[in-house]
């Protein structure tokens, strides 16, 4: 049987991906990739030359089947997302329940993740936190969020949002937590 490889990508700086990171993505037969053009470029920097799958949010539920027979056919993959640790608000927490269920090993080779990243320079309490991963665009959904995330007794909360909304999102946070320290970090 195969393993499942989750890759951390480096989230900015491509010198940041470990020599682990190349050596499992040289060695894998087949790389699971959230965008190819994406993964193409970091593979570019490091001469890498292997297959690549897309395998993103939209197509997942569809191509587990297709990679748990190639794991089960002996076949090592590695699965990467554009930037970060894979399933942290990436896809692959589908692929790697149903390996863990059809008893495949599944390996971390850990590196960057943008949650820690941002906990480490923000000058908040990170002796315990709260991760929420992206913040819905439905207002419905917001508002149900910021209600949980208010009574919460955990004091640093972290938040994922991208750049177009991050304006809004600031206003939102003001509004709900008008007395809080916010850390914004990218």
């Amino acid at each position: 049987m195969g393993v499942l490889y989750i890759v951390a990508t480096p989230i900015g700086n491509l010198n940041d991906f470990s020599k682990r990171g190349v050596d499992t993505l040289t060695n894998c037969d087949l790389i699971l990739a959230e965008d190819t053009r994406q993964t193409l470029k970091l593979l570019n920097h490091f001469n890498i030359k292997n297959k690549l799958m897309a395998y993103h949010k939209f197509n997942e539920m569809k191509k587990v089947d297709e990679i748990v027979k190639y794991l089960k056919g002996d076949s090592n993959i590695a699965l990467v997302s554009d930037a970060g640790t894979p399933c942290i608000s990436d896809p692959g927490y589908i692929l790697v329940k149903r390996a863990r269920k059809e008893n495949i090993k599944v390996l971390s080779v850990p590196g960057c993740s943008a949650v820690i990243s941002a906990l480490s320079i923000s000058g908040l309490d990170t002796s315990s936190f709260s991760f929420y991963g992206f913040v819905p665009n439905d207002n419905r959904e917001r508002k149900k969020l910021f209600e949980e995330i208010n009574y919460s007794k955990i004091k640093t909360k972290v938040l994922y949002e991208s750049p177009k909304r991050i304006i809004k999102l600031s206003e939102d946070l003001k509004n709900y937590f008008p007395n809080s320290y916010i850390s914004v970090c990218s």
